[in-house]
């Protein structure tokens, strides 16, 4: 099993008002966190704070910030992008079997 990294909801808040998350998309962000009863894996969790428009720079950032080494924040973002890749792939291709 991975390691497990916690940060409180207020620190959680803090940072992301510093980088200019609007209140009602952090508590979108943090409801979303709760009914997953608060625990998302990283890359879950990255995918949220882009989703909130959080650039991937400061997404590292946040990150660092609760303890993610660089080297594993690099293997969250290229899960991420083969999660994308896989996403609009179905969505491109249509295949059906005859007979």
């Amino acid at each position: 099993m991975g390691a497990t990294f916690t940060i409180s909801r207020i620190e959680l808040k803090r940072m992301l008002t510093t980088l200019g998350i609007s209140e009602r998309n952090i508590d979108e962000l943090i409801a979303e966190l709760n009914r997953a009863h608060r625990h998302a894996n990283a890359v879950t969790f990255a995918g949220m704070l882009q989703k909130v428009g959080l650039k991937e720079d400061d997404v590292s950032n946040v990150l660092r910030r609760i303890g993610i080494d660089d080297i594993t924040i690099t293997s969250i973002f290229n899960m991420l992008e083969e999660e994308r890749i896989k996403s609009a792939y179905g969505r491109v291709v249509d295949i059906s079997l005859e007979g």
